[in-house]
């Protein structure tokens, strides 16, 4: 008998950990930062990360391996990009599998300018992806959790409950349980990706979503997926989808 309460007890546990409370009222990245980081994110002449955006025009504008310029397709004002960061991650029929904004730049690159790959975290590679996901910036994020990339969306959900590490811990316990409390001198913020790619002080560079929550695992002592593996774009879809409706910040300036 004691060893049936025992079981309910713990899959009670899994239950609620499986259906995790989310902040409310949602606050984005910003208000989680100083006074001065926030006024260095809402200066493009200040930000730091305009300049990745900056780059990623002139990439842009630039004739690939075959001679084809993004522009060529899309325009060279990169208007008929509004709107595209706040879609992604998603379902893309043409590749058959979950991709981020990133991975979807990478696959146009190498499939119409017979581009070469180019590295997650290289500069050509943030200063695209900061310049398509800028164009976005003030929508709310809308991305799509049904049909084919539901399954995505659970496996990020698992994900974001598992507890991890040598901490033990879970995504949960610090963005849903301890939002607005301090860690190392530092806010707790709600772990929305909205900012993302990002300029971080820490690393005085722009960086991508991946690197940030690879930081969270290393943070935790837990092995870290590598960045554009099938575990993080799962995790970036649900935390996408629990930051619907807040704004498009990128490119943000973290701490």
């Amino acid at each position: 008998m004691r060893a049936a309460v025992l079981f309910l007890a713990a899959f009670a546990c899994a239950a609620v950990a499986q259906e995790p409370k989310r902040p409310s009222p949602l606050k984005p990245g910003p208000e989680f930062q100083s006074p001065d980081v926030r006024a260095l994110q809402a200066d493009d002449f200040a930000n730091p990360g305009m300049l990745w955006v900056a780059r990623g025009g002139e990439l842009w504008r630039a004739p690939g391996a075959n001679g084809k310029r993004c522009a060529d397709c899309h325009g060279a004002d990169a208007a008929s990009m509004k709107g595209v960061a706040a879609r992604h991650p998603r379902h893309d029929p043409s590749l058959g599998r979950l991709t981020d904004l990133a991975g979807r730049i990478e696959a146009c690159r190498s499939r119409h300018q017979g581009s070469p790959d180019l590295a997650r975290e290289s500069p050509e590679a943030l200063a695209l992806e900061a310049f398509v996901a800028h164009q976005s910036r003030g929508l709310p994020v809308a991305v799509s959790t049904d049909g084919p990339a539901r399954e995505a969306y659970e496996r990020g959900r698992s994900l974001y409950v598992a507890r991890v590490g040598q901490l033990n811990l879970a995504c949960t316990h610090c963005h849903d349980e301890r939002w607005g409390r301090t860690l190392l001198a530092e806010p707790i913020s709600q772990g929305h990706p909205t900012g993302w790619p990002a300029y971080r002080l820490e690393w005085q560079s722009l960086g991508s979503l991946h690197r940030r929550l690879r930081a969270c695992f290393f943070g935790v002592r837990a092995r870290q997926p590598a960045a554009g593996s099938e575990e993080l774009l799962a995790l970036e879809l649900y935390l996408a989808d629990r930051a619907r409706g807040l704004a498009v910040e990128a490119p943000g300036v973290r701490r």
